[in-house]
């Protein structure tokens, strides 16, 4: 509950710095060059520059040989239970960004990610492109699984979310940072999502070793067969290279107490 507290404390601090002046929708799809030899990725100075102006981050500390685990959870297809079962024994916390079709259908997994000490971030109501609806839509999304998560879960708090389909603009960002959100993008993903395409355990664990660096944010999602069968063998052999596993909200708190600032 503290880190909880801190975080929102400081986030709402200055939100009312963000202009008020019209800003541009113009659709972004999120992407960038990909990791090699554990060098971080980089997006382009400019989107550098947008996301830090609006609390969104992609990478952390490029420094520190330290994986932010999260997962895309729109519908359920059988694979999360296994996922949670490698995460408990391996110690390893993640953060789950949820739709409204998860929430209503998979209840008892939001619980326990909860109860196991994970975090739910929001993923949309309904997965629109946040591009496409008006500010007051935007924030109903938002709000419906915010809602939703503390009815099922009790967690108070919401403030990790990840555009649904990877689309933004300078105004989602902006109207998501005014409703106390952080924008959680990644730095670390390959196409995992096609649930009739999937191509064996190696073909998952191979792209996450092959892309990890220091301070990835590694995005997955849960109704991947090959994830969830090459998840326990990530985990044990990045640990054997060096690298720890944190939550989010780590990342987060060491921005305002560290020695560290949001990295690009």
């Amino acid at each position: 509950m503290l880190y909880m507290t801190v975080i929102c404390l400081f986030f709402a601090h200055g939100m009312s710095a963000t202009s008020a002046t019209a800003v541009s929708n113009s659709a972004i799809h999120w992407g960038f060059k990909k990791a090699e030899n554990e060098v971080p990725p980089e997006a382009g100075a400019n989107y550098d520059e947008l996301l830090k102006k609006y609390n969104a981050f992609y990478k952390a500390d490029p420094t520190e040989k330290v994986v932010y685990l999260t997962f895309d959870n729109g519908y359920e297809n059988g694979y999360t239970e296994k996922i949670l079962d490698v995460l408990k024994k391996e110690q390893v916390p993640a953060t789950f960004f949820v739709t409204g079709h998860y929430l209503n259908s998979a209840a008892d997994l939001v619980k326990r990610m909860v109860k196991e000490g994970h975090i739910v971030g929001n993923h949309s109501w309904s997965h629109p492109d946040f591009t496409q609806i008006n500010d007051a839509k935007i924030k109903e999304e938002l709000d419906k699984v915010k809602q939703k998560t503390k009815e099922l879960t009790g967690q108070e708090e919401m403030i990790f979310m990840r555009p649904p389909r990877g689309i933004f603009s300078e105004r989602t960002l902006k109207v998501a940072k005014d409703a106390g959100y952080i924008h959680v993008f990644w730095s670390l993903a390959f196409v995992d999502w096609k649930t009739d395409q999937q191509k064996g355990w190696e073909y998952s664990y191979n792209e996450i070793m092959k892309q990890i660096h220091p301070g990835a944010v590694i995005l997955l999602h849960t109704v991947s067969k090959d994830n969830a069968d090459a998840l326990e063998k990530a985990i044990v052999d990045l640990k054997k290279r060096g690298y720890t596993f944190k939550s989010l909200n780590d990342y987060v708190l060491s921005q305002q107490f560290g020695k560290n600032k949001i990295f690009y």
